[in-house]
């Protein structure tokens, strides 16, 4: 991991994962700060309306970099009958955004009312909003902003005469290996787009064309086949002797396939696992030293505003006086990424020693 501004790391990343919850910031501002000079939490929502962006889907949602766009688009139906065409609800709405710019979906909602309908989270949206997603999903309206966190939308620029669909499966496979690289070659085929692969012969196929051409190296590790775009050069030498909490999207620890062959034990995310079944926390953070994962943290504001980090281990935490200063260092890096720009925490006092230093029992 390497800092960069923020244009320069999305121009050389190419995707990073979003997710909405905030525990302690979005996924998007947790993987960023990793690899951003002076990051601070919700700075690409800032800088998104001038960054040559886009929010879109590709093995996940998230944040592209907007020539990625033309491999993205058009996306296959379901049914592969044809380029998607808004009907009945879908093409009012298109029609009203097309009209009116940017828009919020509560205009939508006083212009169209607020019919309620299931979303793919099982609860309820209105219906307009499910339309919205739809027609961003299909590449006919785009996200130009967000407000207080909700998505603004307005008409996505007309596409350019498709590419081949072919070659836009090869160029998002070659993305997402680069973003996940090394990568297990069964995880590269599952995290493929599958209407999009299915068009071009099957994830199979893209994947052995990718290999066949050269565009993907190989190798086997324990019997597992890892993949990754041939002009990535491998890291060499010492990690660095430092402390990292991670995101759970983040591509260091995205894939369970490779993060249980590295590290030899299971990470779960347990935001949506009933707080009696958690073994981790809602929102455990990976605890990365140096170059091994060795467990989790959990971060909350306690009654006064001070941040606390409860850590846990694998095998308990490392004896070396080093890890417990790489530990404060992060912690305290944290506290700088939560601090808003231009204003200041309720508190600056540090993380209680015994907070930054809880062991709970150790999962294999």
């Amino acid at each position: 991991m390497r800092n960069a501004s923020l244009a320069e790391t999305m121009d050389r990343v190419g995707f990073v994962q979003a997710d909405p919850i905030r525990a302690p910031a979005p996924a998007q501002d947790l993987i960023l700060r990793q690899r951003v000079s002076g990051y601070r939490a919700g700075d690409l929502d800032r800088a998104y309306p001038t960054l040559p962006l886009e929010e879109d889907y590709v093995y996940a949602y998230g944040f592209v970099t907007r020539p990625l766009r033309r491999f993205l688009h058009p996306r296959p139906t379901d049914d592969g009958d044809g380029p998607y065409q808004p009907r009945g609800l879908a093409a009012e709405v298109l029609a009203f955004v097309r009209e009116h710019g940017v828009t919020h979906p509560r205009s939508l909602w006083e212009a169209f009312g607020r019919t309620r309908v299931v979303n793919g989270w099982g609860g309820q949206s209105a219906a307009t909003t499910r339309v919205l997603e739809e027609l961003h999903y299909y590449g006919l309206v785009r996200v130009a902003r967000r407000e207080n966190g909700v998505r603004l939308y307005e008409p996505a620029p007309p596409l350019d005469d498709p590419l081949d669909v072919s070659e836009r499966a090869r160029e998002v496979a070659l993305l997402i290996a680069r973003v996940l690289a090394p990568v297990p070659e069964a995880s590269l085929r599952a995290a493929l787009p599958r209407r999009l692969s299915r068009a071009a012969g099957g994830r199979g196929a893209v994947v052995r064309g990718l290999l066949a051409t050269g565009a993907l190296a190989a190798t086997e590790v324990d019997g597992v086949r890892y993949l990754w775009p041939v002009d990535l050069a491998p890291a060499e030498g010492e990690p660095e002797e430092r402390v990292r909490l991670l995101a759970p999207f983040d591509p260091v620890v995205w894939d369970r396939r490779r993060f249980e062959h590295l590290w030899g034990w299971a990470y779960r995310f347990e935001a949506y696992t009933p707080p009696a079944k958690r073994r981790l926390g809602y929102y455990a953070l990976p605890l990365l030293w140096r170059d091994r994962v060795i467990g989790w943290a959990n971060c909350a504001r306690d009654p006064e505003g001070r941040l606390t980090v409860e850590t846990g281990y694998v095998d308990g935490p490392p004896k070396a006086r080093r890890f417990a200063v790489a530990l404060g260092a992060e912690i305290a890096r944290l506290e700088t990424f939560l601090t808003p720009r231009g204003g200041r925490t309720v508190s600056r006092r540090p993380v209680p020693r015994a907070a930054s230093a809880a062991t709970p029992t150790p999962v294999r």
